[in-house]
């Protein structure tokens, strides 16, 4: 029997998460590990507690979210500041409306003739906020003849709204800001709206597939460390590596590829919305990834290049999850990505 991890760097809610799945530990183990790390360092939990630290433990998860299925942004009321003109690029705050609130962002564009090709941005998990050209990543882009849109999340920095629905498994909102988002640039002139791409890392690896199959309004999709298997998988997976909040459980990769097959898809699940896409797509990976199961994702994504889908996969074999992150765990990703992109691009000057 695999011994349940480490929970003390665990939100109670988590907890609660792992018993609910029933993917990994029984009952007992979860509640012995918690009481014993937590309540009372005791190796024995009487009956009467069990029903007392469930209800406690799912009472830690913290505000519930409404994630309505029908959020969309598609015609989003946007607008625009005047544009701050530096050495090469320029830069432009960005507001736009989106479920009835406000989101706030930067659009960066490279300076000279236009309309230009852009992207939109989209985050992984947690409090984050806009990229402006400080960022590696935006910078390349920027000198490379793209437009980058990235926005605070929703219910950070100046944007409005609660953060952040993703991180419990909820992307209807998530999804809809990234329409919004891709709306606001098809207002402006500078932008060509027939050449705009998503970009996003991560936890967008659910999110732009299901802004994409229901809003259809990109020419192409770019994915880093995206999982393209279910929420549940790349959960269960990330604990039994000790990527989240634990201690690894010391299985084998053939060990960890059986329990995710025995577990199968839970949660949210982005295959269905895969399979809706039309637009090019590219994803890359590290192949020492501890955060989601890349083998898993290779398998799903070959199955839908051989239905016909023009998608692109290229794994870095020796890095972790971060392809994007400064420092990066592989410096040939961002070079590979803006590549694929001015393939499928056509610039101003051209």
């Amino acid at each position: 029997m695999i011994l349940a991890p480490s929970l003390e760097k665990l939100k109670g809610c988590q907890v609660a998460q792992l018993f609910a799945r029933g993917n990994l530990w029984t009952f007992e183990d979860i509640l012995k590990q918690y009481t014993k790390e937590v309540m009372m360092r005791s190796r024995d939990v009487p009956l009467f507690l069990r029903a007392i630290v469930l209800v406690a433990l799912l009472g830690a998860c913290g505000p519930s979210f409404s994630d309505p299925e029908t959020a969309a942004c598609n015609n989003p009321s946007a607008t625009f500041g005047d544009p701050h003109v530096l050495s090469d690029y320029q830069e432009i705050d960005a507001h736009f409306t989106c479920e009835d609130i406000t989101l706030a962002g930067t659009l960066t564009l490279p300076l000279g003739s236009s309309p230009h090709p852009a992207l939109v941005w989209v985050h992984g998990s947690g409090e984050t906020s806009r990229l402006t050209y400080k960022a590696p990543l935006v910078q390349k882009l920027v000198e490379s003849g793209l437009a980058v849109l990235s926005y605070d999340k929703r219910g950070v920095g100046n944007s409005q709204g609660a953060c952040c629905p993703g991180d419990s498994g909820h992307f209807n909102l998530l999804a809809a800001d990234v329409a919004g988002a891709v709306n606001a640039l098809r207002s402006r002139s500078d932008i060509d709206p027939r050449q705009i791409g998503i970009l996003g890392a991560s936890q967008a690896g659910w999110i732009v597939p299901l802004s994409v199959a229901r809003f259809d309004h990109v020419a192409f999709i770019v994915l880093v460390d995206g999982p393209v298997v279910s929420y549940g998988e790349e959960h269960l997976y990330s604990h039994l590596t000790g990527e989240e909040g634990g201690q690894p459980s010391g299985l084998s990769k053939d060990q960890i590829a059986q329990r995710l097959k025995k577990a199968g898809p839970s949660g949210f699940d982005p295959a269905p919305f895969l399979k809706q896409i039309s637009v090019p797509g590219l994803w890359l990976y590290g192949g020492q990834d501890l955060s989601q199961p890349v083998d898993s994702d290779l398998v799903i994504l070959g199955q839908l290049k051989k239905e016909g889908k023009d998608f692109s996969v290229v794994v870095f074999p020796n890095a972790n999850h971060g392809l994007l992150d400064v420092p990066p765990t592989d410096p040939n990703a961002l070079p590979t990505l803006v590549e694929w992109i001015l393939k499928r691009v056509r610039l101003p000057s051209q």
